[in-house]
C-alpha cells in the first residue's frame, strides 16, 4: 500500500473515513456485491472526478462495469476488453494515469464510445494481490486538470483497502452461509427422521384402530377418525415441503429426482420393515422441475398408501425414463385397496397425473394385490 504522508490531511482523513465505511458495510451485509456502488461512489469524491467506475474481471480477463458514479445508462454492464488499460491494471497491479486517455496511445485503442468525453484518466486495481477483483477507475471530463500523482496514490490506497475489505467479507459472508445452511439441514434431519416417522406410526395406528372398531362406532365417530388421518396425512405433506424447502437453499434449486425417489423408498422401508426393492432406468437428471414435483408426489401417496393399509410382504418401485415419458410402477403383494379405505388419496394420484397430461391406472385384488401405474409426457413440463 501506498504511503500517503505527502498528502493533505483533510483528504486523507476523508480518505481513512471512506475506507471505514466500506469496511463496515461490507463485513455487516451479506450482499458483497452490494457495497460496489458506495465504492465507487467514495472513489469519485475523493479524486474530484466527474464519473467513476468500478469493474469486475471474467475468466477471459475481459472487465465489466459493475458500478458507475453518478449512475448513467450504458455503462453497467458495459464490457471493456482484455487488452484495456483497466483490464491491464487488473491483472498487472500497477496504477496508471494519462492526462488524456481519448487520445494517449497506452489507451485510445479501446476507449469505449460511452466514455469518448471524458480525458484525465486514473486506474488502480482493486482487490489483494491474491485476489485481485479488478479495477477501480474516476474520469474528469475532456479539457479538465489531469489527476495529481498524490491523487492517483490515493486513489490505489483506496482501492486497495476497499477490495480487501470485500475480499474479507466474501469469506464471512460464506462462513455464515455455511453455518446457517448447517443448522437448516440439522433441523431437516430432525424433522424427516422424527417428526414424520412419528406422524406415519400415528396415523397408520389410528387407521387401524379405526377399522378394528369400524362396526362398533356410528357413522360420525368413524368419520371423525378418517378426518384425524386425513389432516395427519395432510401435515406430514406439510412437513416434507418444509423439509425441502431447508435443504433447497436456492430459489430454483435443481430437480433431484432420483435422490427423492431413493428417500421415499427408504422412508416407506423404514415403516414397513422390509426394503422395497428399487429399480430405476433412464436419466432423471435432466427431468424438468414440474414434471419431478409431481412424480415424487405421486410415488410418496402410493406408498403411503401401501404402508398403511396393504400388509404386504413384498413391495417394488420401477421408475423408468424412455424418451419423452416418465413413468413410475408400484407393486405390491398385499390385501388389495379395502372397500372402507378413503379413496382421496387415489383421487390426488389420478388428479396428478391428468394435471401433466398423463394418466393413472390402479388394478388391485385381495389375492394379487395392488399395481399402480403413473405416467406423464415430460414435454409437458
Amino acid at each position: 500500500m501506498r504511503s500517503l504522508a505527502s498528502v493533505d490531511p483533510t483528504l486523507a482523513a476523508r480518505a481513512l473515513a471512506a475506507s471505514t465505511e466500506i469496511t463496515t458495510a461490507a463485513l455487516e451485509g451479506d450482499d458483497v456485491d452490494g457495497v460496489l456502488p458506495l465504492v465507487v461512489q467514495r472513489a469519485a469524491a475523493l479524486a474530484e472526478a466527474d464519473l467513476g467506475l468500478v469493474t469486475v474481471r471474467a475468466e477471459d480477463d475481459r472487465l465489466t462495469v459493475e458500478a458507475a458514479h453518478p449512475v448513467a445508462d450504458g455503462l453497467v454492464g458495459l464490457t471493456l476488453s482484455a487488452r484495456s488499460a483497466a483490464a491491464r491494471v487488473a491483472r498487472g497491479g500497477v496504477p496508471v494515469a494519462v492526462d488524456d486517455f481519448v487520445v494517449d496511445p497506452r489507451t485510445a485503442p479501446f476507449v469505449p464510445a460511452a466514455l469518448r468525453g471524458y480525458g484525465p484518466f486514473a486506474v488502480a486495481p482493486f482487490g489483494t494481490r491474491e485476489r485481485r477483483l479488478g479495477a477501480l477507475a474516476v474520469y474528469r471530463r475532456r479539457g479538465a486538470e489531469p489527476f495529481s500523482k498524490i491523487t492517483v496514490d490515493l486513489l490505489a490506497s483506496f482501492a486497495a483497502q476497499a477490495g480487501l475489505a470485500l475480499v474479507l467479507a466474501e469469506g464471512a459472508t460464506a462462513r455464515r452461509r455455511v453455518a446457517v445452511y448447517e443448522e437448516r439441514e440439522r433441523i431437516a434431519r430432525d424433522l424427516h427422521d422424527v417428526i414424520v416417522q412419528r406422524l406415519y406410526a400415528a396415523g397408520m395406528q389410528l387407521d387401524l384402530l379405526g377399522r378394528r372398531l369400524a362396526t362398533r362406532l356410528d357413522r360420525a365417530d368413524a368419520a371423525r377418525i378418517a378426518d384425524a388421518v386425513d389432516q395427519l396425512d395432510q401435515t406430514i405433506e406439510e412437513v416434507r415441503g418444509t423439509v425441502r424447502a431447508l435443504r433447497s437453499p436456492d430459489p430454483e434449486p435443481p430437480a433431484d429426482l432420483l435422490g427423492s425417489v431413493r428417500a421415499e423408498v427408504d422412508i416407506a422401508g423404514e415403516l414397513l420393515g422390509f426394503p422395497p426393492s428399487l429399480d430405476v432406468k433412464g436419466d432423471l437428471d435432466g427431468v424438468p422441475s414440474e414434471a419431478a414435483d409431481h412424480a415424487r408426489a405421486a410415488l410418496r401417496e402410493t406408498l403411503s398408501n401401501v404402508v398403511r393399509h396393504s400388509g404386504a410382504h413384498t413391495v417394488s418401485v420401477r421408475v423408468r425414463r424412455k424418451n419423452s415419458l416418465l413413468r413410475l410402477e408400484i407393486v405390491d403383494d398385499g390385501c388389495g385397496i379395502p372397500k372402507d379405505v378413503s379413496k382421496r388419496g387415489l383421487r390426488h394420484l389420478e388428479e396428478r397425473a391428468v394435471a401433466a397430461g398423463g394418466r393413472c391406472r390402479i388394478t388391485s385384488s385381495a389375492r394379487s394385490g395392488t399395481r399402480v401405474t403413473w405416467e406423464i409426457p415430460l414435454a409437458f413440463a
